[in-house]
């Protein structure tokens, strides 16, 4: 937690020519697995999504990951990262955590929290209407509407 502080600091006192380097920090991918990542790393950043699946080769998860894939700007919009997680031999924390059989769509907060268990796919027009419900997409949406009158 220390070593953000400074980081928090430098942005609030960076001039222009700073502020446009820290906007050049590339977004983290949109599609990632389980072992590539720790759930901590999103929180108050990004909503995941995570897709469980006893093989990649079930084929309610290919279908998933089909759905996912067609429409990745409206993620993109949400702050959505997909993660997957088709082995279940391996224990990772989130497996522990949230004990899916088989095929499993969990989406959840930006605080961490679970917010919706599928135990079958769905497409991403029916998860953006579950973000956009959300209090705290409900405030990004406000707050982006304030910004586009502000300009």
């Amino acid at each position: 937690m220390k070593p953000i502080l400074p980081i928090v600091l430098a942005c609030f006192f960076a001039n222009g020519t700073a502020a446009q380097t820290a906007e050049a920090i590339p977004e983290p991918e949109l599609f990632v697995t389980m072992d590539e990542v720790d759930l901590n790393q999103f929180k108050w950043k990004n909503r995941p999504v995570v897709v469980f699946s006893d093989s990649a080769d079930n084929p309610a998860f290919i279908e998933q990951m089909r759905l996912l894939e067609q429409r990745p700007d409206e993620l993109v919009e949400r702050d959505v990262v997909v993660i997957t997680d088709t082995d279940p031999s391996v224990s990772s924390e989130l497996r522990r955590k949230l004990r899916p059989r088989g095929f499993m769509l969990v989406l959840m907060g930006k605080d961490g929290a679970v917010k919706l268990r599928k135990p079958f796919p769905w497409d991403v027009r029916e998860i953006s209407r579950s973000i956009d419900k959300m209090p705290m997409r409900q405030r990004e949406i406000r707050e982006q509407k304030d910004r586009a009158i502000e300009r």
